[in-house]
C-alpha cells in the first residue's frame, strides 16, 4: 500500500496501517484523529468501533453507500492536550458522494485516555 491517508506522507504500514492492525495503540489523540480518519476511508468498522468511547458509540456504522463516499484529504488544525486523560483535536475533512460537490466537515473532537488507550468521544461542529 502506499502513502498514508491520514496525509502524514508516510508509508500506511509505517503510520495508520500498525494502529489499524494492532500492532500498536496511538500514543496520543492526534494520532488516534489521524488513523480514525484513514479508517472512515478504508471502511474499517472494526477499529472505528473500538476506538470510540463506550459513552458515545452507536451499535454499528454504515459504509452501505459502498464506495460512493470519496475521502479527499484531512487537515490537523490544532491538536490541545487538556491534561493527562483528556484532549481535544480540531481537523478539517474534506469528501464527496457520488458526483456532488465536496463537502468540509469542521469538527472539534473530544478525546479521552482509559486503561492506557485513547478513545474518541465525541465532536461539536464549530
Amino acid at each position: 500500500m502506499g502513502f498514508c491517508d491520514c496525509g502524514s506522507s508516510k508509508p500506511y504500514a509505517a503510520c495508520c496501517g500498525r494502529f489499524h492492525s494492532g500492532l500498536e495503540m496511538p500514543a496520543n489523540a492526534e494520532l488516534l484523529m489521524r488513523s480514525r480518519y484513514s479508517a472512515y476511508v478504508q471502511e474499517l468498522e472494526d477499529y472505528l468501533m473500538a476506538t470510540w468511547h463506550a459513552s458515545t458509540r452507536p451499535a454499528s456504522l454504515d459504509f452501505s453507500d459502498d464506495g460512493k463516499t470519496k475521502w479527499l484529504g484531512l487537515e490537523i488544525k490544532r491538536y490541545n492536550l487538556v491534561d493527562s486523560a483528556r484532549a481535544q483535536v480540531e481537523f478539517v475533512a474534506r469528501y464527496k458522494i457520488g458526483g456532488q460537490s465536496a463537502v468540509r466537515l469542521h469538527e472539534i473532537s473530544d478525546f479521552v485516555f482509559e486503561d492506557g488507550r485513547w478513545f474518541y468521544v465525541s465532536g461539536v461542529f464549530p
